[in-house]
């Protein structure tokens, strides 16, 4: 069994697959105040029943880096490979600094062209930020797009301004708020659907051809029924699955 791990700034992600198949995932809070030992004892509990011969890691808490490889390494018994420019990854990352380009959106932009192989692609992931992804027909992964996430845009106007209320993310039921609530849910909400649709217009407008697109993190259903933009896949396991093909092209 293989297991992928993607450290995220709010929570981390487990999956383990057997072979080609998705089994299973789990999730954890990214602390970065527990110890690696802290660590092992959490792993240790929740992979008892699996075994797991195989890991790959994507982070983008540098925080939690060493100590999480670390703790897997040590109750597992295995050398992890962790997602980094510098490993085979199947695509060549057009970018001024490549250091800098997240683990994560790495694995998205990998799924997308072991999926689609010659096809331009916009992978969008709903998470702490919202990712916009490019990969064109030739493999390359010519940039991207970060905008706040819908909670990070509801803590900041929370935090950022002295009467609106701090609420919870949801549905939004209708554009024109007729209370706090409503009015704050329409703009983020809807908001952010409405940014989406007009950046993969630009997106295309650049790439000089329609994209396959597809949708993934948590939040992806909530803002999708609000696009008028069609999409063409909705993947929750999108970054898991990238981080299985790079952990086949590694291993």
């Amino acid at each position: 069994m293989l297991l992928v791990a993607d450290i995220g700034n709010t929570n981390i992600t487990l999956g383990i697959f057997e072979d080609k198949k998705f089994k299973f995932d789990f999730r954890l809070p990214s602390d970065k105040e527990l110890s690696q030992e802290e660590y092992e004892v959490i792993l240790k509990s929740m992979l008892k029943d699996y075994n797991i011969d195989g890991c790959v890691i994507a982070s983008v808490v540098n925080e939690l880096n060493v100590k999480f490889k670390a703790a897997i390494d040590n109750i597992l018994g295995l050398n992890s490979i962790f997602v980094t420019d510098k490993i085979h990854l199947g695509i060549t990352i057009i970018a001024d600094n490549t250091a800098e380009v997240g683990a994560d959106r790495i694995a998205n932009v990998v799924a997308a062209v072991n999926k689609y192989h010659d096809k331009s692609v916009i992978v969008i992931d709903f998470g702490t930020a919202t990712t916009f992804d490019i990969v064109n027909s030739k493999k390359e992964f010519c940039g991207g797009i970060i905008i706040p996430g819908l909670k990070t845009q509801l803590k900041s106007l929370f935090l950022g301004t002295s009467k609106l209320p701090q609420i919870e993310l949801g549905d939004s039921p209708k554009a024109l708020g007729t209370t706090t609530e409503e009015a704050i849910l329409a703009g983020v909400v809807r908001g952010s659907a409405c940014a989406i649709d007009g950046l993969i217009e630009h997106c295309e407008r650049e790439l000089g051809e329609k994209a396959i697109i597809i949708l993934t993190g948590g939040y992806s259903g909530l803002v999708s029924k609000y696009m008028k933009h069609p999409f063409d896949e909705s993947n929750p396991i999108l970054t898991l699955e990238g981080l299985r093909y790079i952990y086949c092209m590694n291993k």
